[in-house]
This record gives structure tokens, sequence and C-alpha cells, in this order.
């Protein structure tokens, strides 16, 4: 047994104070069933990053997070890297050319989606004719954008047999982002698009009662946002592979800020996933490191341990230094950064010297930032095994001062 119990919080990995604080007080709200924190875990809005919490007949809209579905979506190609290392470069830039990252788009190709008839829309017009059409309108607007963060479209070669593969990490946009923000605002019984006050990092989860109408429509709109996602991610895995000329033997696609209907401890729970990725035995995963480290493809074990751990893993290798303290104060009017702890030099020398192809990224993602993938992924040896590992060979974020209010 790897974890250790800290009053009733299930921790895997060095307890982080602030994101324990927050598990302990998530803990103590609402009908909790478990709550547990992943070896990535740190410091979130309301529930840690890394946190999962199982409720019985409620659901956090605040545990979920603002960045709904966000997740990865990663794919085997018929190619080998050593078919396209002459081109990488050139083929980054059109990656970079042709899929949209920041805020905006960098094309005027509309994206339709059959999602956009789904009933679950209903939901919007309930709550109003005006924020139904304002958001059905911003998800088309968006559907098939990255968005910045630490949300990326990476190339990688599998360190055991030189395959190339492509992954890419983001959600639900900004239609996920005002849908997080309504429900917390319904909640407090504001308008669903009121401007909220100022809430604190470590206040405690907005809970909803599944069987209240409130809940049932929450659950229903998480769920298209988790549809969304996907339709997302599946828009832009097929333009990489377009510019890259390849064909898929094997795939895998995973949300980890998201809410599911499962049983645990013989009750039926909603467990809350944020940064944490699902883990049933035999279930697959994506498990992305920094730029400068690995990545991993993970199923699930059926082990006693990853039962205590409600089925649940990392998602990432876990942040140890804010984007703040990495980058530095953003002045948005002269748009230059002060302060800041990792140079744009730094970051650099440290990616070339990993072999990556680097477009866009701000210090705030360096491998300065993160832990090594390797260490948290020890700490869970026992809930996932790993199938693959996957180098970073070319690397393609958003820009360093792109804004973006919808970023993880």
């Amino acid at each position: 047994m790897v974890y250790q119990v800290i009053d009733g919080v299930r921790v895997w990995g060095s307890p982080d104070p602030g994101a324990l604080l927050q598990a302990l007080t998530c803990a103590q709200t609402g009908s909790v069933v478990r709550t547990l924190l992943m070896a990535d875990h740190h410091k979130g809005y309301s529930q840690p990053i890394g946190g999962v919490v199982a409720y019985e007949g409620q659901v956090s809209p605040s545990g979920v997070g603002y960045d709904i579905a966000c997740g990865n979506k990663a794919v085997r190609t018929n190619l080998m890297a050593a078919d396209i290392r002459a081109q990488l470069p050139k083929l980054m830039d059109a990656i970079g050319s042709r899929i949209s990252f920041g805020v905006g788009r960098v094309n005027n190709e509309r994206v339709d989606h059959e999602l956009f008839d789904d009933p679950d829309w209903d939901v919007y017009r309930r709550i109003g004719q005006q924020e139904h059409d304002k958001l059905k309108m911003l998800a088309r607007s968006q559907l098939g954008t990255v968005g910045s963060g630490n949300h990326f479209v990476d190339l990688f070669e599998e360190q055991a047999t030189g395959r190339l593969w492509v992954a890419n990490h983001f959600g639900s946009r900004g239609f996920g982002h005002k849908t997080a923000s309504g429900f917390i605002n319904l909640a407090a019984g504001r308008e669903f698009a009121a401007k909220a006050p100022g809430e604190t990092m470590d206040q405690p989860p907005v809970l909803l009662e599944l069987s209240s109408e409130l809940g049932d429509m929450y659950v229903r709109a998480m769920t298209l946002a988790g549809r969304y996602a996907y339709a997302g991610r599946d828009y832009v895995m097929a333009q990489v592979l377009d510019i890259l000329g390849a064909a898929v033997d094997f795939e895998v696609h995973n949300h980890h800020n998201f809410a599911w209907r499962e049983q645990h401890e013989g009750r039926d729970c909603m467990v809350v996933r944020k940064g944490a990725t699902p883990s049933a035995p035999g279930q697959l995963g994506f498990i992305g490191g920094s730029m400068g480290d690995i990545s991993v493809i993970v199923r699930g074990r059926d082990t006693d341990e990853n039962r205590d751990a409600l089925y649940s893993t990392v998602h990432g290798a876990g942040r140890v230094m804010s984007r703040t303290q990495a980058a530095g104060k953003m002045n948005w009017k002269t748009r230059t950064r002060s302060g800041g702890a990792i140079s744009q030099e730094r970051m650099l020398a440290a990616v070339r010297a990993y072999g990556v192809e680097l477009r866009g990224a701000g210090t705030d993602e360096s491998p300065f930032v993160y832990r090594k993938l390797q260490e948290v992924l020890d700490a869970h040896s026992e809930t996932v095994e790993v199938l693959h590992v996957l180098k970073p060979i070319g690397v393609c974020m958003a820009g360093a001062n792109e804004f973006d209010p919808y970023k993880d």
C-alpha cells in the first residue's frame, strides 16, 4: 500500500499542504463517501487538482471545475518517427498554422457536428432563450479550437518501437467555462450570466442534489460539454493526421475533469475527478508529462489499491510552481511580464536538449514547473500499468502571451 490516510483523506505521493487543506474541506462538506488525492495533486479552485471526491446523491460543479471534460486523445499512427524526422520543423509549422490555439480561430472553417442537435441543449433553453442562443453560438465558433494554458498538440516517438504517436489535450472551451460559472451562479441564487463575487480558492465545494431540478440540469449540461470536448479533440486529431498523411491503428480517449456515476463501497456514487484519470481494471488512459519529459499510455489494474483509489490515477506530472511564479506577472496593457523564476532562454535550452521541436508555449509551461512523471507513476504502480512510453519530439501550444479567458 503506497498511499497514506490523513484525517480520512487517502493521499498518494507527498502531501501538498494547500491541496490537502482543500481536500479536507471537501471531505467535510456534503454527503461524501470518500476523498482522495492523486500523487500529482496541487491546489485548484475549491477542489484540488488531482482530487477525487465521491458523493452520494450530490454533484459538485466547482469540483468538476471550469474546464469541464478537459482530457486527452492519443493515437498510434502507421508511421515511424524516423519517417518524419527530416520534415519535423515544417510539419510543426503546419500544425501551428492550421490548428487554432488561444482564444480565436486561425481559419474560417465552419465545424458542424450532430451534437448541436442534441436534446440536452434544452437545458439552456429552460434557463433562458438568450442564454441558450449565446452559448450555442459560442460553442459553434470554438469547436475544434485548442485554447491556451497547458493545452497542446504533440508528436511523440514510442521509445520501444520508434512508432509515431499524436496526442492532444483540451476540454470544452468557453462553452464549458460558461456552463460551470452559470450553474455555480444559479446554486448561489444569482442569474446564470451574472458576474460572480470574489470567490476564494479555498471555499467549500458548491453542491447540487442529484434529485433536484438544478442538479439534473447540471448533469445533463456537463454530459453535453463532455460530448463537445470529445468532438473537438476528434476534429483536431483528424486535422493533424491529415497534415502527417497518417492512419491510426490504436487510440485512447478520456476526460480527467468530469463526474461519473459509479458504484463504490456498496453505494451509488457520483465520482468527481478534477485532474484525475479513471483507471478501472482494463481501462486505458493517456498521462502526459511536461514538454521535456515522457508521457505514457496506461491500463487500470485489478488490485485492492486501485479499488481503494476508486479506480482513479494521475492525469499528469503535477505542477510544483504556479504560472505567475514561473513566468512573472503579466501587464496586459503593455503586454510585458515582470519577475518570474524561469527565463525563456533557460526553457528553450532545456527543450532543445531534450530533442523537441517547439512551437508557442510560455515559461509557465516549461519542464521546470512540473514534477518528473515517473515519480508520480511510481506512487501509483498498484493502480495502473504502463503499456507505452512516449517521448515528445514536437510540441505545439498557444503563444507565451496569448490571452485566453477559458484556459485551464
